[in-house]
């Protein structure tokens, strides 16, 4: 089996258990955009950038869009687990009734745990290929976080 792991990411700072890419404060003044990605052995999944706040009902939309299109980008077949975090908006009844009627295996996975998600790994790998380059508005941050 492969395990499909995910979260939304802020790179630049610790906000309500998410992780947010940012352009350093300059002469643009900076900012921030959030993302959702996933990742497996065999590569990276898509990436969304999210707009305004993470909700519960965001994030069911972006596993609608996201998440069997990833599977297939992958070439996972049939036997994958879907792991995420146990923050709130994840483990919300809404999100467990879209998962279970996809018919989406997810791993049991500690609360507070963030340092054993091995996304966050990937994300700190984006946050320092992505710095290197010096996004200079969101529009270039987004599209380096792309290319990366």
């Amino acid at each position: 089996k492969t395990t499909v792991c995910n979260c939304t990411i802020m790179l630049w700072g610790w906000q309500q258990h998410q992780h947010v890419v940012g352009v350093a404060p300059s002469c643009c003044g900076g900012g921030t955009i959030m993302l959702w990605g996933c990742f497996a052995a065999g590569g990276t999944g898509a990436l969304h950038k999210i707009d305004g706040i993470m909700r519960k009902h965001n994030y069911v939309d972006i596993l609608k869009q996201h998440l069997k299109t990833s599977v297939r980008k992958l070439k996972l077949g049939r036997k994958w687990v879907f792991q995420m975090d146990n923050d709130p908006k994840h483990t919300s009844k809404v999100v467990a009734k879209c998962l279970k009627d996809n018919k989406v295996k997810v791993l049991e996975w500690p609360s507070q745990s963030p340092d054993l998600n091995p996304i966050e790994h990937l994300w700190a790998e984006l946050k320092k290929c992505v710095r290197a380059r010096r996004p200079t508005n969101l529009t270039q941050l987004h599209q380096l976080c792309q290319e990366e």
